[in-house]
Formats: C-alpha cells, sequence, structure tokens
C-alpha cells in the first residue's frame, strides 16, 4: 500500500553553509513527486535525509506515519535508484536484483519468483542470466529499478536516474518509470535538475533554491502562474517585461515584472474580437528548429531585451531579412510578479 511522506522543518549545516533552511513538504501517497532546482539548492541533500543518509540538525520526516527521522537507511523499507546504476559487474543481472533480497535473508523460491517479477515489471526478464557490461545504458537503469522494486520498498527513491542517458533513452525511460512506479502503487520522490523530466511525468513538483522551496504545485501551476521570477526563468523559457510594457501599468497592480512566455506571444494582428494586448517590432534572429522556429522581436524600448517568440510549425522562414510586425499575448498568458 502506497504511503505518504511528511517533512517538518528540517534544517541541515555542513559547517558554516545551510544546506537545507526549514523545509517542510507533504508528499501524497502513490504520488510521483518531484524535486527540481539548480545544482547546490538541497534537493539531493533532502531525499538523502529521506533515505536515512543524512540526519537532520533540526525537523523531523514520516514515512507511513512513521517517524523515520533518526533510523538508519536499511530499516526504513526504501528503495534508491542512483544516476550511476551501481551493478556489480562480475554478477548476472538476476544476482544482481536478488542481492537486497539475500541481505534480508528472503527465502530462495520467493526470492526467484520476486527477482522474476520485478524483472518483469521493467521487461528485462529474457536478460536474466547476462551481465551489465552486456546491457545498454538504459537496460542498466532497468535492472537498477528492478533492484529498488524487489525489496517492496514503501517509498521510491530516485536520484537523477537518467543523467548518463543519451537525449532519446531519457525520453524513453521518463514514461517508462513513470509507468512502473503507477503499476507498483509506489510513492516515488525524484531529484532532477532537468525541467522537461520533471514536466513530462510528475505529479506534482517542488522548486528549490538555497535550501529552501519556493514553489510547489502541479506541472500545470508551476509553469503557468509562477510565484516567482526565479521560478519563473528556471521552469522554461519566459519574457520579463516591465509593467508598462503593453501601455496601462495600473492594469497589473503591485507588479514588479510581467512574465510572459514564448510560446504565448503571436506574431501578426488578433483575430477579431479575442482579448488581446498588442505591441510591434522588428523580427530578426530567427532560429529554426523543424517543429518550431525562435524569432527575437526588436520593439524599440532601450535597455529591454528583445522579445523572445516561439513559432509552432512554422510554414516559412527568413533567417536573415529583417521585418516588422504586429504582436499580441493573451492578458490571460500575463503573469504579474511582485520580483
Amino acid at each position: 500500500m502506497a504511503v505518504g511522506i511528511e517533512i517538518r522543518n528540517i534544517v541541515k549545516r555542513f559547517g558554516a553553509a545551510t544546506a537545507l533552511d526549514g523545509v517542510s513538504l507533504d508528499i501524497k501517497p502513490g504520488e510521483l513527486f518531484f524535486l527540481l532546482g539548480p545544482s547546490g539548492c538541497g534537493k539531493t541533500t533532502l531525499l538523502r535525509h529521506i533515505a536515512g543518509f543524512y540526519e537532520p540538525d533540526e525537523g523531523s520526516i514520516l514515512i507511513g506515519g512513521e517517524d523515520v527521522t533518526r533510523l538508519p537507511p536499511h530499516k526504513r523499507d526504501t528503495g534508491m535508484v542512483f544516476q550511476s546504476y551501481a551493478l556489480w559487474p562480475h554478477m548476472t543481472l538476476a544476482e544482481n536484483v536478488a542481492f537486497g533480497l539475500e541481505m534480508r535473508k528472503v527465502p530462495k523460491a520467493e526470492a526467484a519468483e520476486r527477482v522474476a517479477k520485478a524483472l518483469a515489471a521493467v521487461q528485462m526478464e529474457d536478460k536474466a542470466s547476462r551481465r551489465p557490461n552486456q546491457l545498454s545504458g538504459g537496460q542498466q537503469q532497468r535492472v537498477a529499478l528492478a533492484r529498488a522494486l524487489v525489496v517492496h520498498p514503501r517509498c521510491l527513491l530516485l536520484d537523477e536516474p537518467l543523467s548518463n542517458l543519451d537525449a532519446k533513452l531519457r525520453l524513453e525511460m521518463r514514461l517508462e518509470i513513470r509507468r512502473i512506479c503507477k503499476e507498483a502503487g509506489l510513492t516515488a520522490v525524484y531529484v532532477t535538475h532537468d525541467q522537461k523530466e520533471a514536466l513530462s511525468i510528475a505529479d506534482r513538483l517542488a522548486v528549490m533554491r538555497s535550501g529552501r522551496l519556493e514553489q510547489v504545485g502541479t506541472p500545470l501551476d508551476v509553469y503557468r502562474h509562477p510565484c516567482n521570477r526565479f521560478v519563473a526563468s528556471f521552469i522554461g523559457e519566459t519574457n520579463f517585461l516591465p509593467p508598462d510594457f503593453f501601455g496601462d501599468a495600473s492594469a497589473f497592480p503591485g507588479a514588479a515584472t510581467l512574465s510572459v512566455r514564448p510560446e504565448t506571444v503571436h506574431l501578426g494582428e488578433p483575430p477579431a474580437g479575442v482579448p488581446a494586448l498588442r505591441f510591434s517590432g522588428t523580427v530578426h534572429g530567427t532560429v529554426y528548429l523543424g517543429e518550431t522556429a525562435e524569432h527575437l522581436l526588436d520593439h524599440g524600448r532601450p535597455g529591454l531585451p528583445p522579445v523572445k517568440v516561439f513559432e509552432l510549425n512554422p510554414a516559412m522562414i527568413s533567417r536573415d531579412a529583417a521585418r516588422t510586425s504586429a504582436a499580441w499575448v493573451s492578458p490571460a498568458d500575463v503573469v504579474p510578479l511582485a520580483d
């Protein structure tokens, strides 16, 4: 049965540096939850507290309602998946997966059955007798997942598990990890710095900075409604514009800046009857990417960078010739930010 994870006011210091600064978080049973942020923000440190590799200086951690703050890792019933796979090269895949069961003294017949089921869950049952060096990186990561699943953990902890894979494999494994977690009914906590990885498969995510939580929410909420400038710039790309960019700054009371995503900016005139905030400029610096074109729209305001525009499925591209163009944004796509 899936369990929830409660993190209460966790503080962790390494000498004079505060790695976690009063972090509190509730992760729901069966949730695939992402910790996201730049290097050094505290996301891996927080994951290692959940796993039991670190003890907090202050605060507590509960898994399934049980206070595990001072329990060692092997008594927490968590499964850990690392970015390095950490497979024993001299063992077969089945032996690698069975290793944790041997440590727990699970009877051989039961262990063999559980190993077979775990390998089947990650679609590697036909390669049980192979050794790690006979596998691709994606296959090795599947085995690492099976090894974590076979002990029937209360929750699964993943520390940047796809960072060593090439781009195509990362895309494939994203969906596989979500499928495996949901089919097993596991609560999973996943650390990454890859925004698209988090947006594509998370149920909810937390954006961290300097040991604190900046924002917690669904991928859609965090992307479309960032709470501050840091989150808006870290999750995807955005244009930061002054409150008077579209004319009347009083339309955005209390805003220090406006966040406008490049894909919400449209070149040309808005359709009749559609609410729109208009501006114009000179299009230049086009980059063609196949499914999209990225344009820079120079609006002529001194000291303000050009507006970036993403055009989906562009029909015609002129890389070098500048052209003037009207542009517009829906008011619903403009996010006022206080900082």
